[in-house]
Parts: C-alpha cells; sequence; structure tokens
C-alpha cells in the first residue's frame, strides 16, 4: 500500500511539473488517502503483535 501512495506521488509532482493541475490534485489526494490508510493499518498490526505476545 505504501508503494502505491509513493506512486500516486510521482505521478502527481510529473504531472504538476508539465501543467497538469487537475491530474495532480487528483493523484496527491488518493496519495494522501493511502498513506493514512497504511499508517492505520501499520498501528493495528503493531499493537495486535504486541498484544499477542504478552498474552
Amino acid at each position: 500500500m505504501l508503494y502505491y501512495a509513493l506512486v500516486f506521488l510521482v505521478v502527481a509532482l510529473i504531472a504538476g511539473a508539465l501543467g497538469f493541475g487537475g491530474i495532480a490534485g487528483a493523484s496527491v489526494g488518493i496519495a494522501k488517502i493511502l498513506f493514512f490508510v497504511f499508517i492505520v493499518l501499520f498501528l493495528i498490526s503493531l499493537l495486535t503483535g504486541a498484544f499477542r505476545r504478552r498474552v
């Protein structure tokens, strides 16, 4: 998932450099959403892993 967030970020940077503002904005939005979903899933994974070790 983090890979896709980085891919959309690169697409946004390239589109922004070429002057495609709409595509760049949409790509940045998708990259942000994917990044935050990745962070939430990562934190859930850390918490469940820590909980399993204690039991």
